[in-house]
């Protein structure tokens, strides 16, 4: 294959979905970690299965298999921590994915700490509990996208170090 920058133009390629995983798990429901598992997959294939090793290759696809978890459940996680019902967590998913189209990410937040905070009070929730939940999910929430973020980069950095080293 040509070089750019040096590389083989394949392992560029896989370099550049691990970065997008990263900037993906900085984004509600981008696909931060397939990005990233996609660019290790890549570069494997790339070098005929033989690089990165089995050991390292184990460790990259079970960090993204975690970052994975972390996607599909930190919201859900943060909202039970933070006392809400499985129907008011059901019901700011959906909050959160139509309005994600509608204000993109900011929406999101919003959007599922308006709903967690209207289902929780409207369901019997005094003023300051409910409030509490909605603080908590949407904290809860960040969080899961910076752990997204941490694990993705040390894919990315993972794959860097074998393709540069």
């Amino acid at each position: 294959m040509s070089l750019v920058f040096g590389l083989d133009i394949v392992a560029l390629f896989a370099l550049l979905l691990a970065l997008a995983g990263v900037v993906g798990s900085l984004i509600p429901f981008a696909p931060g970690a397939v990005f990233s598992l996609a660019g290790v997959g890549l570069y494997w294939w790339s070098t005929g299965y033989t690089d990165p090793g089995p050991l390292v290759l184990a460790g990259l696809v079970t960090l993204g298999v975690v970052t994975l978890l972390v996607d599909w459940f930190g919201g859900a996680i943060a909202a039970e921590a933070g006392g809400a019902s499985t129907r008011t967590t059901i019901l700011a998913a959906v909050a959160g994915v139509a309005l994600l189209f509608v204000a993109g990410p900011v929406g999101v937040l919003v959007g599922v700490a308006g709903t967690v905070f209207l289902a929780e009070y409207l369901g019997g929730a005094d003023r300051e509990a409910s409030l509490r939940t909605a603080l908590v999910t949407t904290a809860g929430m960040l969080a899961s996208n910076v752990v997204q973020a941490l694990l993705t980069g040390c894919i990315l950095l993972g794959l860097a170090l074998t393709v540069f080293l």
